[in-house]
């Protein structure tokens, strides 16, 4: 069994984005490629955004830990705030922070 702080790694990814030139920070907690459940912390700086990308194949969804981020996926947008669950649409999206934003995003491949 392990045991992981979300707390801490929250505040430790945010540090790390808030100091890149991307604004952007992730760690992967859970799985990897090799299994089927992913889990990774991600932090953006306000103002970033995850150019339009594909869902991994796979269910997904994203916890907003702290902050306010919007998703935009096929037309459609979302906005999510702390203790928000967001499920990923299946395709395409943009993912932007409104605010210095952390959220756990889970992903379940197939």
């Amino acid at each position: 069994m392990e045991k992981f702080s979300l707390d801490a790694t929250a505040r430790e990814q945010l540090r790390a984005a808030q100091a890149a030139d991307s604004g952007r920070s992730a760690t992967t907690l859970v799985g990897g490629h090799e299994r089927i459940l992913r889990q990774t912390v991600v932090a953006m700086t306000a103002g970033t955004a995850q150019s339009e990308h594909e869902t991994a194949a796979g269910e997904a969804t994203v916890l907003v830990r702290s902050g306010r981020v919007r998703l935009d996926a096929d037309g459609h947008v979302w906005e999510g705030r702390d203790g928000d669950l967001l499920v990923m649409p299946v395709g395409a999206h943009t993912m932007e922070a409104l605010e210095d934003s952390v959220f756990l995003l889970t992903v379940a491949m197939r």
